[in-house]
């Protein structure tokens, strides 16, 4: 097992100067002004996304949204990191990482609008919907990677969890199996420093990375603001598991900028000092001084990263404000993956339930919202 990490892994600082890191350089030498401009681009549309749908919440059009602004690097850094036959197991605030899986942009909001019980179909894109159930995505995420390996598939699951979820037992139970029997599973903890008005001191007196070595695993601290040494420290780990080295630990300490939810108000138990610090370390800035630093910034490509988020921005926008209204019996598909008599004891009942409510009856007559 690698020695035990002392400080976060970082190749980039805030203000754009590379760090000499031959070990972790070495993980992303392949990552030329192109895709480092692709880095970037990815990070402002996924950012972008978030402020429209943030705002759609604030008009009316989503029931709830939670925010990832300042999580950009960490989610766009480990989702590249990834092949494409990987599974991704993810909480409620991945945006960057489906739409970097190839979520379309469209199906992002469903879920959040109470139209459907999802949002996209996973399994085009190897990427579950958001789980609504803190830390239970551990487990889902260990199972499979479990399962794989007994089938004799060479990938890699990876789980993204907050250091909220760290602090729940499904989590330390994946990560007890996970170690027990060698699934090649990823878990990367974004610890922001807030689970909902909990400071992160609350969940863990040590770095939380440091948990992974009583699992008997790796566990390696990160700069979750720096996009390039997120897509080394995952690379590192996603090769470990599809060579059947066994589970790894990433901790990216990074922020959330913004509330946990848009129900939430992070003014009541934050200070704007700490906030203003934060803002310094940038993860979109940091790139775009990198670029410049290395003569690889212009504004005909910033402008042409703008139209593209803008564009992005409008398909949620209006796949969101068109999508149509569920009808009432669609509340029962999708339940199992196979027919259930509870289920179709339940949907009939209901059937019979509507048929017989005139109310019901006679507001879909006027045309109103199922």
């Amino acid at each position: 097992m690698p020695g035990k990490s002392t400080y976060p892994v970082q190749l980039v600082q805030p203000d754009g100067h590379r760090v000499l890191d031959p070990e972790h350089a070495a993980l992303v030498a392949d990552i030329g002004p192109e895709q480092l401009r692709g880095l970037y681009e990815d990070m402002v549309i996924a950012r972008r996304i978030d402020t429209e749908a943030t705002a759609l919440q604030r008009q009316g059009e989503l029931g709830l949204w939670a925010p990832l602004l300042g999580q950009e690097a960490a989610q766009v850094g480990s989702a590249h990191a990834l092949h494409p036959d990987d599974y991704v197991f993810s909480d409620y605030r991945e945006t960057a990482v489906a739409y970097c899986r190839g979520v379309p942009p469209a199906d992002l909001t469903r879920l959040w609008r109470g139209a459907a019980h999802y949002c996209w179909d996973p399994h085009p894109v190897r990427m579950t919907n958001p789980n609504i159930v803190v830390g239970s995505q551990g487990l889902h995420a260990t199972g499979y990677a479990f399962a794989a390996h007994l089938d004799g598939a060479d990938i890699a699951t990876i789980v993204y969890f907050g250091d909220g979820a760290s602090s729940q037992g499904d989590i330390a139970e994946a990560l007890g199996f996970a170690a027990s029997w060698s699934a090649p599973v990823v878990f990367f903890c974004q610890n922001n420093h807030w689970a909902i008005s909990e400071p992160v001191r609350v969940q863990s007196a040590t770095p939380i990375a440091h948990r992974a070595y009583g699992y008997g695993m790796p566990g390696t601290q990160v700069d979750g603001n720096d996009v390039l040494a997120v897509l080394a420290v995952t690379r590192q780990a996603v090769a470990r598991a599809r060579s059947g080295g066994g589970p790894s630990f990433i901790e990216a300490l990074t922020y959330r900028m913004g509330p946990h939810t848009t129900a939430d108000d992070p003014t009541r138990y934050r200070s704007a000092a700490e906030l203003e610090q934060w803002a310094r370390r940038d993860p979109i800035d940091r790139i775009r001084l990198l670029l410049e630093r290395e003569g690889q910034w212009d504004e005909e490509f910033a402008q042409r990263v703008a139209a593209h988020s803008d564009e992005v921005a409008l398909m949620v926008r209006t796949a969101t404000i068109e999508m149509p209204d569920p009808t009432p019996m669609e509340l029962f598909d999708h339940v199992y993956t196979t027919p259930h008599p509870l289920i179709t004891t339940q949907r009939k009942a209901y059937a019979e339930y509507l048929a017989g409510d005139p109310g019901w009856s006679s507001a879909r007559s006027k045309g109103a919202p199922g």
